[in-house]
């Protein structure tokens, strides 16, 4: 069984390909190769455990023998409740075990190799960008996806979260966005890469890293929040916003 003994990943980059790896070959299993793993997981045999690797693949196998193993190990006994269970019931349960073994395993790296606070953050920030396991297996990702916030407030100092496919509902969105505010982290090249072609639907300027923005859920076009007086403290009380052109659209008979 490979498990990851022979594969020490030392830096927040490894680690995260390492989950991502162990990730895609858990999700495989639950999604893409389900009638295979639901026949290996017999209740008739030993406590079972699903491996994720770094290869993206994928084994049902019993736990390590050694004491304590290299790695954390997955959740014991997968198979004993397979046929006591609805199957969807099943495998978002085991789903829900995988996501909590794939933070242990990554954590477990950021530990052994002496990860400060500000790694670990930014691995978690690095993962938590992902859906869980436990989101793809269930369809909750795809509804994700087609939600959209209203809100987005962009500033030098804010993380991926302003990202404009993110799936947060609009007022927890932007009090999130202000509890980042006071964490004082600064924003990706990718994320200013995203939003450097965005255009103000008002002034049709270039978005900036220093400015708040707002997204009208009709249009869904973007608007500096000067351009259609809007401030972030009018923002996080509004629940869908619609830009002035949309509103006097709605407002003729």
């Amino acid at each position: 069984m490979d498990g990851g003994a022979s594969y020490n990943p030392r830096t927040v980059e490894e680690v995260f390909r390492d989950f991502k790896g162990r990730r895609a070959g858990m999700i495989k299993a639950l999604t893409a190769d389900v009638e295979e793993f639901y026949q290996q997981c017999d209740p008739e045999k030993e406590n079972l455990c699903l491996y994720g690797f770094p290869s993206e693949q994928w084994e049902v196998n019993l736990p390590a023998e050694e004491v304590p193993p290299e790695l954390p190990e997955p959740a014991l006994g997968i198979n004993f409740a397979r046929d006591g269970m609805q199957e969807k019931d099943w495998l978002s349960l085991v789903a829900v075990h995988s996501d909590a073994w794939l933070l242990s395993v990554a954590f477990y790296f950021g530990s052994r190799f002496g990860f400060d606070k500000a790694d670990r953050k930014r691995l978690f920030n690095m993962i938590n960008d992902f859906p869980t396991v436990f989101e793809v297996v269930t369809g909750t990702a795809k509804k994700q996806v087609k939600e959209k916030p209203s809100i987005s407030i962009h500033s030098s100092n804010k993380t991926k979260l302003n990202s404009k496919r993110g799936s947060e509902s609009q007022g927890k969105f932007s009090k999130i966005m202000q509890a980042k505010d006071e964490d004082g982290e600064g924003m990706d090249e990718e994320d200013e890469e995203e939003h450097g072609e965005t255009l103000c639907g008002a002034c049709g300027e270039n978005y900036a890293s220093d400015e708040f923005w707002i997204c009208c859920d009709i249009c869904e076009k973007w608007f500096h929040g000067k351009c259609v007086k809007i401030t972030p403290a009018r923002a996080e009380h509004i629940k869908q916003y619609k830009c002035p052109s949309c509103s006097n659209k709605r407002a003729r008979p």
